[in-house]
């Protein structure tokens, strides 16, 4: 596909109805347009000059083109019944620089907000000229002024409107058309002049709206690096990024962003990793240290070996996702939209019944009713109903994306701000995933954790390096093992020094009679949900080790803050047995827990979930794929599995969950601003429609309610960008 970036665009039913014009042309039936991002994806074969005709029409124009590179395209689908949504995640995103300027947008004001400004203020001169003169100069001098600031302000738009009216097609244009055509032929010059100024305004300041969200999100966009530093036979040589493959080195000096995902090899430096991440402190990094593309280097010189192609990196994935994540429509959009089709026509129906009953009926002035008329068709202009939703989803998104937050679509920040439900995975969510030794029993000292130590210090195990870590702290010389045999079921048997010991779980000592100080000591470390590793020799237990998976510091304060932001219901899912279930939910304030789930169980019970409310699941494993995927909205730690994150709808890009109750909060918010916008909309409609009924709606107070009710929505839905600093953040 090629991709396009078009400026100019009015409003987003317009751009609809461009879409719409666009996929009638050849081959267009796949061409995409978005008012959020102003990218327009087509196929090649499509004639361009007509699709700049068309985007003309409506004042629009192409600045810019890409390639879209679609083999590398990598489609799935969300199987969520809860949004009838696809989401396409494309992998591989590159951008070329291409020469597609175009300079059609000469003919129209829409096209720079500048020169917009400059006419609409032009206007406004002359049409106070002509109010302070219209006493004392004749009407051929004071209708020429009103009409020169018509057209310098509503050209563009009469012209549009004009158009849509020849094929029957009715949008805001074409009432305005109608309205500024009606105000001038019953002799309104003036009321039709600030009508057409005010709509010029109107336009100009929802153009400015919609721009400030898609610049915030593409300052989002630039954190992208552009060149490298590549060592190639020990020469240093700068290549394009898009040009990076796995295995290649690179050299990355103080200051300058690190390429692509991969491992240092060579210096020591602290890196910036608040693009990803979203964390401002900086992390150290040396040798053997994995490291994310679009970090920042901060002073030393790092050498890096490349682990993946930028395309398929932690970066590209990020940024290609949150574009994509703009292009998605809400429920309550697509209701909207959908509201929008029939409501402009309805509201034609009104004006006709405004303008025909009550001369018809009641004997009224056909010249009045005739104005009134006018004035609901203004009044029908669904501006602010069709912005009331995209600037904060833009808002939203770019929000939790500088927070490190990535959210994959407008319908799953609607669906976060709708949860009450939050089912958690253990391991690696609320624990670090790391086991730590919580407690020891040592019956021979001397030789319990010497023979632990000789046994275990090979060993890759995770409860191996935790036994490891505990004997480092301890400082206890090490000897090494004559002979190491793992036995199935038994543990390890080995030799130290010329004895038989035998390392393992309370079953592999079943060859021992166990005295009752030693078992009352297995129980009650057992009842507190610690893991038991035991050592023997032949004849008595020598000691034993609990081992805990130790819990993440933020995880208590994480989940009373999510208690706090509405979230009711807090559950915890895990394979480990119950007492540990038990253990783990107390601790961290999680209200139920559910032990011993196998992959499949954890699916069953979200399912259950869901039947008594609106569940997200969070998980970093790849066991919590299914889990992820058939919860009404997965939730993925950032730096689990690549499974997990390609299932989930949102991905928190850092080691823990310190920032959910930050982008559920902001979820919260945009769904309560979307609902705000929707009804002020409406109401302001509502009240302007009424004064018809006693024959007080006047053009000014008609374009006003429009106007209002857009800049209102714009600014409210804006206030979503303001980050404020809080414990929470």
């Amino acid at each position: 596909m090629k991709e396009f970036r078009v400026k100019g665009l009015s409003c987003g039913n317009c751009t609809q109805l461009l879409e719409h014009d666009i996929k009638q042309l050849e081959f267009g039936e796949s061409a995409t347009l978005s008012f959020h991002s102003g990218r327009l994806l087509l196929d090649p074969r499509v004639p361009l000059a007509k699709v700049k005709k068309i985007l003309q029409s409506d004042g629009a124009y192409i600045a810019s083109a890409h390639e879209h590179d679609t083999d590398h395209d990598q489609s799935h689908t969300h199987d969520h019944d809860h949004t009838g949504h696809d989401h396409n995640e494309h992998k591989g995103h590159e951008h070329h620089s291409g020469d597609g300027h175009g300079h059609d947008h000469d003919h129209s004001h829409s096209g720079s907000n500048s020169r917009m400004l400059t006419l609409l203020i032009v206007a406004a001169i002359i049409y106070f000229a002509a109010i302070i003169l219209d006493h004392q100069v004749d009407r051929s001098i004071r209708i020429p002024l009103y009409l020169a600031a018509t057209i310098i302000s509503g050209y563009s738009t009469f012209w549009r409107g004009l158009k849509n009216l020849l094929r029957f097609r009715f949008n805001i244009d074409t009432l305005m058309t109608i309205a500024l055509v009606g105000a001038v032929a019953i002799g309104e010059w003036k009321e039709a002049t600030l009508v057409a100024i005010l709509f010029g305004l109107n336009e100009l300041l929802e153009g400015f709206g919609m721009e400030k969200a898609r610049r915030s999100m593409e300052t989002l966009l630039q954190v992208a690096p552009k060149e490298a530093l590549i060592i190639e036979g020990g020469q240093e040589k700068v290549v394009p990024i898009a040009s990076l493959q796995s295995g290649d080195i690179v050299r990355v000096k103080p200051g300058e962003k690190i390429p692509s995902d991969g491992t240092v090899t060579e210096g020591k430096s602290s890196v910036n990793e608040a693009a990803i991440t979203g964390e401002s402190l900086p992390v150290e990094k040396a040798a053997g240290e994995p490291v994310f593309g679009g970090s920042i280097n901060n002073e030393g010189v790092l050498q890096i070996r490349i682990d993946k192609a930028y395309q398929d990196s932690s970066l590209a994935k990020i940024l290609h996702l949150v574009q994509e994540a703009q292009e998605t429509k809400t429920p309550t959009e697509l209701f909207i939209n959908k509201f929008s089709k029939y409501y402009t026509p309805l509201i034609l129906v009104i004006a006709a019944l405004v303008i025909a009953v009550p001369p018809l009926l009641f004997g009224g002035d056909w010249g009045k009713w005739l104005y009134q008329g006018l004035a609901v068709l203004i009044v029908g202009c669904p501006c602010a109903l069709i912005l009331s939703s995209p600037i904060a989803i833009v808002a939203g998104i770019t929000r939790n994306a500088r927070n490190g937050i990535l959210i994959k679509g407008g319908v799953f920040l609607e669906q976060l701000g709708k949860i009450d439900t939050l089912a958690f995975d253990k391991t690696g969510t609320l624990t670090k995933g790391e086991p730590y030794v919580e407690k020891v029993i040592a019956y021979d000292e001397e030789r319990f954790f010497a023979v632990a130590a000789a046994i275990e210090k090979h060993s890759s195990h995770p409860l191996a390096k935790a036994i490891m870590k505990e004997i480092a702290r301890r400082r206890i010389p090490i000897p090494e093992p004559d002979e190491i045999t793992t036995v199935s079921g038994q543990g390890i048997h080995a030799i130290v020094e010329g004895q038989k010991y035998r390392l393992g779980n309370e079953k592999s000592m079943e060859h021992l009679e166990i005295p009752e100080q030693v078992r009352s000591a297995i129980e009650s470390f057992k009842s507190e949900g610690l893991t038991l590793v035991l050592l023997a020799d032949d004849t008595q237990i020598l000691g034993l080790f609990g081992i805990a998976d130790e819990i993440r510091e933020e995880s208590k304060a994480v989940i009373a803050a999510l208690h706090h932001s509405g979230i009711r219901r807090t559950v915890m899912l895990t394979g480990d047995h119950q007492k540990t279930a038990e253990k783990v939910a107390s601790a961290v304030g999680v209200r139920e827990y559910y032990g011993n789930l196998l992959p499949e169980n954890k699916v069953d019970k979200i399912k259950s979930l869901a039947r008594e409310g609106q569940v997200a699941m969070i998980g970093d494993g790849i066991n919590d794929a299914p889990a992820l995927a058939s919860a009404q909205l997965g939730i993925a730690m950032g730096k689990g599995t690549d499974s997990a994150i390609e299932t989930a709808d949102i991905v928190l890009m850092q080691d823990h969950l310190g920032k959910l109750p930050e982008a559920v909060k902001v979820a919260k918010r945009v769904n309560r601003i979307i609902r705000f916008n929707i009804i002020v909309a409406i109401g302001l409609k509502a009240i302007a429609l009424l004064l018809t009924i006693p024959g007080l709606l006047t053009l000014w107070i008609a374009i006003l309610s429009d106007m209002g009710a857009t800049i209102f929505v714009t600014l409210v839905s804006l206030t979503i960008l303001i980050q404020r600093k809080s414990a929470s953040n």
